[in-house]
């Protein structure tokens, strides 16, 4: 589930960064000061859009992914409860799939 929030997330801030690309060639000639004077600022605005798009994918995944999880799962609870959680083991007749007797 976080692999899936985090595909998201890595997807959606590659589609934004590259529609920001398109948009602003006109600040290319001004790339270097641009990044001195807001690097800082610019990576701080990134982190904190990059923590906010990966919990809100992670939100959306609990929420449309492990509907029903708890409904889905309570005859295994029914089951460890009862006891019947261990199965017999399969003999070497039943393996083989001889239905001969060993002498």
């Amino acid at each position: 589930m976080i692999g899936n929030a985090l595909i998201l997330t890595i997807a959606i801030l590659l589609a934004l960064s590259f529609w920001l690309m398109g948009e602003l060639k006109f600040l290319i000639p001004y790339k270097t000061v641009l990044i001195h004077a807001y690097g800082t600022p610019l990576f701080i605005f990134l982190v904190v859009l990059f923590t906010n798009l990966f919990a809100a994918a992670f939100a959306l995944n609990r929420r449309f992914f492990l509907k029903d999880t708890g409904r889905k799962l309570s005859h295994l609870d029914k089951q460890m409860q009862v006891g019947q959680g261990e199965l017999p083991a399969p003999s070497i007749d039943t393996i083989d799939g001889n239905n001969e007797e060993l002498s």
